[in-house]
This record gives structure tokens, C-alpha cells and sequence, in this order.
């Protein structure tokens, strides 16, 4: 009979004190989320977006708020380089790179929105927390308000800066297509943005964007009456295995195929709605095919998003396949495969997305 070694194991104190150090950038970060909120709520970004220096006392009065918390405020953004601060003249300065970031909600630059989408997973964690005990899913539905314009203000950015000038381009014969007028159909939609974006860019064409959730398709329908679009772009609450409209020249589907309960499902769908010569895009969050691929900042990222959203998502419907938002390349393909799509390559990619172009 072998007794078990209790002893402790031997700290590094290097090693310790490494981690703690990054720790401590961590806890600050998470701290700046409220603050991120806060500026971009109340327009505080905006309005020292001309990147000339400002007291506090002169933000005040350009944005309405009280001085005192705009003091605090602006000194926890100067430590978190946010702002930059002028200790001779006691300002406080947005720089333009910061200001694309942080006040233009156009700019393929704007984060705001990921901060949103970090607040909602935060006020969701008691229900995940139970989740990990029970094994049931939560669906995206039953999330708080701030993940659905959240994750819209999180992946617009990306869509302005690649879907028109890198993705669309990458696949074969479609621009041409959407130039003369195409018919096209994109699932999981959320508020539009994706949809709304290829609208605009592309006048010939008329789009059909689709989701389950009612709330964001409401959404979506409002945008698309503010970009001047709704003449040709109609949004339906659908799922992806029972939307309609086909058969379409070109089908999308942005950052949602993770989420989805039975993926395979929804690709023998799509099958059923494009047509003979039609294309799928693919859009899904960067991965590598193993773990050890994805163990980096944006691994970190998506990882964070898959546990307390997308695995959830998925696992709240039939089936439940939980791809979750780190299911790389390989894995996707078989998921195109088997759905009847014998044609599956990559396109495009860029930090944050693989675009996989898929054919019958």
C-alpha cells in the first residue's frame, strides 16, 4: 500500500511574481470596461474626438455631465493610455488614433462595441454558473439586452473594413454577380449590419437577412429604414434550417455557424436554397485546428465568447452539436461536407475571421 505525497508543490517566486504582473493588467483591464461604457454612452470620446487638449472642467461642459466624475474618469483613461495627459497644462488629450477607435462608430477600428459584449457575458454569469452544474444550454435569447447590440457594435467594424473590398472579392465570380443583381440570403443577420453593408454596396442586388430572435429582426428592419435600403432588403424571423426566399445566388452566414444547434442541418438547408451555381460564405471566428493553435490573445478572445455564449447557444437547441467558436477549419469543412457541400476552401482571412467559400 502507497501513501499519497501531500506536500505542497515548490513555488517559483519568479514565476509567481511574472503572474501576478500580469494580473494585474488583467484586473485593469476588466476594470475599464465600465469606463469604456460610461465614455461611450455619454459622448465623451466624441467629444474630444478633434484630439485638442481639454480640461476636465471644459469635457464637463461639452457633454453635459458633472466635473468631478469626469475628473476621475479621464485619469483612469490617461492610466490606461487611453488619453494622454499634459501635466504641465492639467489636460487631457484624445489622439487621433485613439479617437478612430474609441469615437468614430464607422471606423473598422471601433471597440466600443467589444466592451458592450463583455458587460453582457458579466451580467450573464450567475445563469452560466448554473449551466456548468446542470449541463442545459441558455439560449441567445435569453441573454441580457446589451449582447444583442453588443455583438452587432463588436463585428460591424470588421464587416466595414473586409466584406466589401477583401471577402466578397475573394469568391469566385460573385462580385460580378452582385454587381448585374444577385439574390441573396443571409442567416443569423442579428441587427443587419452585414446585410445592410452589401445592400448599400450593391444597389442591383436584393437581400433577404434572417434570424430566430424577433427583437434583433426589428432592429434590423429599423436600420435598413435609416440606411435607405428597405426597398430591397427584407428581414424575416427564421431559423436556419427552415428560412426561405431561394434559390439564391449567394448565401451568408456571419460568426452564427458555431452557434447553431445542428450546423449540419442548416447546411443541407442552405443546400436546399441556393442555387445550382450559387456560393455559401462562410465567415466564423479565426481558429487553428487544435488547441494548441488557438492559445494566443485572440484564442483567449473567442475562447471567453464560445463559454459563456456560443457553447450555450447550441447546446440550448436540437441537437446540440456546440462546434463553439474555436472549431477551425478542418472541423468546419466536415460540418459543409456533410450538409452536401463538396467544395470547400478558404478565401480570405484575417486576424479575427476565416472565410470559407463553400459550393455544391
Amino acid at each position: 500500500m502507497t501513501t499519497q505525497d501531500t506536500h505542497a508543490p515548490a513555488i517559483d517566486q519568479e514565476k509567481l511574481d511574472a503572474f501576478m504582473g500580469a494580473f494585474v493588467g488583467d484586473l485593469g483591464a476588466a476594470a475599464t470596461t465600465a469606463l469604456v461604457l460610461i465614455g461611450d454612452k455619454l459622448g465623451l470620446y466624441r467629444a474630444m474626438a478633434d484630439s485638442q487638449p481639454v480640461t476636465s472642467t471644459d469635457l464637463a461642459e461639452r457633454t453635459g455631465t458633472r466635473e468631478r466624475y469626469v475628473r476621475e474618469w479621464l485619469c483612469q483613461q490617461a492610466a490606461s493610455g487611453y488619453v494622454t495627459y499634459d501635466a504641465d497644462h492639467g489636460t487631457f488629450r484624445l489622439p487621433p488614433e485613439q479617437a478612430m477607435a474609441l469615437a468614430d462608430e464607422d471606423s473598422p477600428a471601433f471597440i466600443p462595441g467589444a466592451f458592450q459584449l463583455v458587460a453582457a457575458m458579466v451580467k450573464d454569469e450567475p445563469h452560466i454558473t448554473e449551466r456548468f452544474r446542470t449541463g442545459a444550454g441558455f439560449g441567445w435569447h435569453e441573454h441580457h439586452q446589451d449582447l444583442f447590440e453588443g455583438t452587432e457594435r463588436f463585428f460591424r467594424p470588421g464587416y466595414l473594413g473586409n466584406l466589401l473590398d477583401a471577402w466578397l472579392p475573394a469568391l469566385d465570380g460573385v462580385q460580378a454577380k452582385l454587381e448585374g443583381g444577385a439574390h441573396v440570403a443571409d442567416i443569423g443577420c442579428g441587427h443587419g449590419a452585414s446585410t445592410i453593408i452589401m445592400a448599400k454596396a450593391f444597389p442591383n442586388s436584393t437581400f433577404v437577412g434572417s434570424d430566430y430572435h424577433e427583437a434583433s429582426i426589428e432592429a434590423a428592419r429599423r436600420a435598413a429604414q435609416r440606411a435607405g435600403v428597405a426597398d430591397r432588403v427584407t428581414f424575416d424571423v427564421a431559423g436556419a434550417d427552415d428560412f426561405g426566399g431561394g434559390p439564391f445566388d449567394l448565401v451568408c452566414v456571419f460568426d452564427a455557424l458555431h452557434d447553431m444547434g445542428d450546423p449540419v442541418g442548416a447546411s443541407r438547408h442552405v443546400r436546399e436554397q441556393l442555387a445550382d451555381d450559387g456560393t455559401w460564405m462562410v465567415v466564423e471566428p479565426f481558429a487553428g485546428d487544435h488547441v494548441e493553435d488557438n492559445l494566443n490573445p485572440v484564442g483567449r478572445v473567442f475562447y471567453a465568447g464560445s463559454t459563456m455564449l456560443c457553447t450555450p447557444n447550441s447546446l440550448s437547441q436540437d441537437v446540440g452539436l456546440a462546434l463553439g467558436a474555436q472549431a477551425g477549419q478542418e472541423r468546419l469543412t466536415s460540418v459543409l461536407n456533410d450538409g452536401g457541400f463538396g467544395s470547400v476552401r478558404r478565401a480570405a482571412e484575417t486576424p479575427f475571421n476565416l472565410v470559407l467559400e463553400a459550393r455544391p
